[in-house]
């Protein structure tokens, strides 16, 4: 028999992710691990209320998801540990502007651009509900298809129970082709 252990989010692990904004003539990052897919033409980031980068993206209405890997993991780090209220964080990634104009790291292996469609408020969050404009990946992540290739691609995920970075895994079958047995 199962254990009920109350009302616990247990989703993880999720991606590890940059966010990035432009604060004025200047980018500023943070790290996150709560964003999620809520529709084929929608995603969700999702930031305590009081994080230094939101009055940013409200602002401009737009943000950057940039995927973490283990080339960019320590600077992903820092830029999750300290708020942009005490520290200039537009340094931390070699950048460059996106078509919808927002910081692009350079070394993330994929970048989402992404408009806000709407922001949902929960107590202590603000949710951002993201169109995404454009996905830039580095050629050497797609397969002869030219789709993603996560098996090398190996995003960062993040698990919030013990505060660790995971690699991912190896692929154990392909989807729907366990029924066969059923």
């Amino acid at each position: 028999m199962k254990k009920n252990i109350g009302s616990v989010l247990a989703l993880y692990p999720t991606p590890a992710v940059v966010v990035g904004a432009m604060n004025g003539d200047k980018p500023t990052w943070t790290l996150v691990a709560h964003v999620g897919i809520i529709g084929h033409d929608r995603i969700l980031v999702s930031l305590a209320s009081a994080h230094f980068i939101n009055s940013a993206i409200k602002a401009t209405g737009k943000l950057s998801v940039n995927i973490v890997d283990e080339g960019i993991l320590s600077e992903a780090d820092y830029v999750g540990s300290v708020s942009g209220v005490r520290a200039d964080k537009s340094t931390v990634f070699v950048y460059d502007l996106g078509d919808g104009g927002t910081p692009v790291i350079r070394k993330s292996p994929l970048t989402m651009e992404c408009s806000v469609a709407d922001v949902y408020s929960t107590p202590g969050f603000e949710s951002f509900i993201c169109t995404i404009d454009d996905t830039c990946v580095e050629e050497e992540y797609l397969d002869e298809a030219g789709k993603l290739n996560y098996r090398s691609l190996k995003p960062v995920l993040f698990e919030m129970p013990t505060y660790e970075y995971l690699k991912t895994g190896e692929v154990i079958g392909k989807c729907l082709s366990f029924k066969k047995g059923i």
